[in-house]
């Protein structure tokens, strides 16, 4: 079963930056989709089982940014 995690994510000031967070988080085991969007600060990720918020929180962090679940 899809599940849908949202974080709040900030310093993100543009396309580079969402393109940044993506490919971090795409490694992430179970990913299935990722819609960042630097305007709003945030990011929602669809996969196919329950996520590890640490990890999550730790792809952003690698990226360059802060998050935090929503």
């Amino acid at each position: 079963m899809a599940m849908t995690n949202e974080y709040r994510v900030t310093g993100m000031t543009c396309a580079h930056c969402e393109s940044a967070v993506r490919g971090e988080v795409s490694q992430l085991e179970g990913v299935e989709q990722i819609d960042v969007s630097a305007a709003d600060g945030r990011l929602v990720i669809v996969s196919a089982g329950p996520l590890d918020d640490a990890a999550v929180l730790a792809a952003v962090d690698e990226a360059g940014y802060e998050a935090a679940r929503i």
